[in-house]
């Protein structure tokens, strides 16, 4: 399988995220400095694809190249801290409620990660 973005995830799928010295957890990996610390004792750790969802807004037109509307853009906060905004899987979702229980699914060639509602 191909990764659309091999630095950010892996194929189980899992996020590629770090941690500093001081135990705050981010993503995704980086180098300059821990955002809430400063500390440049930044080591990565591998962070589990699951969360629950905090906002979900529906595109209903756009103007870019490569994907057409209409498409969800969802906010899951993960298990393990960080924030993430990416793609609903599946075809729009008006209905999704805050809080709702998400999961990470590699959709398409090359595989791209997005979010779904955990079943």
């Amino acid at each position: 399988m191909t990764l659309l973005k091999p630095d950010l995830y892996t194929d189980a799928p899992a996020l590629k995220g770090g941690r500093c010295a001081k135990g705050h957890v981010f993503f995704p990996m980086q180098t300059y400095g821990c955002e809430t610390c400063g500390s440049t004792e930044l080591r990565p750790q591998e962070l589990k694809a699951e969360g629950a969802l905090v906002a979900s807004a529906t595109v209903h037109l756009h103007n870019g190249k490569g994907r057409e509307a209409p498409f969800t853009i969802v906010a899951v906060k993960l298990a393990e801290g960080p924030m993430v905004r990416t793609l609903l899987d599946g075809p729009p979702n008006d209905d999704l409620a805050p809080g709702t229980p998400m999961k990470a699914v590699l959709s398409g060639e090359p595989a791209d990660l997005r979010f779904a509602p955990a079943r």
